[in-house]
């Protein structure tokens, strides 16, 4: 029988991971959604930067917009609206981001996206973003990102520094073999125990190595042996 100290701290504890991990982690796909940034100086030229990168249907609201953003949007016609915020620029977008040096309009921004029900985050100001944009070390089709709930982006990118020495180019060519190998697998293989054990052995660090030191070829040879089973049970 438990005792009421032991239910005391569970409950203490499922409360400290809730708060910790108050953020969701995902990997969104924007590509022909609209976004609203609302501001034109250098930090919505750089938000604008990253949303474009993934296809996201960019408009920007404000009524001085910097050269640079103005070429950017023309080049990847994204639409400027030349204007003062109003909240009927939000209409039917997924995110919002306000990018302006104006506190008092952020807070309105952020309001107006609560009641719309439009995530939103606010460029330096952690208790107004409903998301944070991560840190990330892009290799291919591999993504690292990085967090600190907003707290210290600047950590995250001496982070992704770091990150950026370990993992290399040679890691998203690795991942784009590893697709490739997995479709066959799942198609191949019956059993999701056998399949699951033959992932688990072609994408550890003993398979990467392998496919360093003797190229993609041979690693693809030698992944092809170990799956039809010539080789089963042994690691690459």
């Amino acid at each position: 029988m438990r005792s009421f100290k032991f239910d005391v701290a569970i409950r203490q504890a499922v409360e400290y991971n809730y708060a910790v991990m108050a953020k969701y982690p995902i990997f969104l796909e924007m590509s022909g959604r609209r976004v609203v940034v609302i501001g034109g100086g250098a930090v919505a030229l750089r938000k604008a930067q990253g949303l474009l990168a993934v296809g996201a249907r960019l408009v920007v609201v404000a009524e001085h917009v910097d050269d640079m953003l103005t070429v950017l949007c023309a080049r990847n016609d994204a639409k400027i609206i030349r204007s003062k915020y109003s909240k009927n620029y939000l209409s039917g977008a997924v995110l919002a981001v306000a990018a302006t040096n104006n506190q008092q309009l952020n807070r309105r921004i952020y309001k107006d996206c609560q009641e719309l029900e439009i995530l939103c985050n606010v460029v330096d100001d952690p208790e107004l973003c409903d998301f944070f944009v991560p840190a990330v070390v892009k290799r291919g089709d591999l993504q690292i990102a990085i967090g600190t709930e907003g707290y210290c982006p600047a950590y995250s990118g001496h982070l992704r520094k770091k990150l950026e020495h370990t993992f290399t180019d040679k890691h998203g060519e690795f991942l784009a073999g590893l697709e490739t190998l997995r479709k066959r697998i799942i198609k191949d293989v019956p059993g999701q125990a056998d399949r699951k054990a033959l992932l688990g052995k072609l994408v550890d660090d003993k398979s990467f190595e392998y496919f360093i030191e003797n190229g993609p070829a041979q690693w693809q040879a030698y992944a092809d042996k170990f799956i039809s089973g010539e080789i089963r049970g042994q690691k690459p």
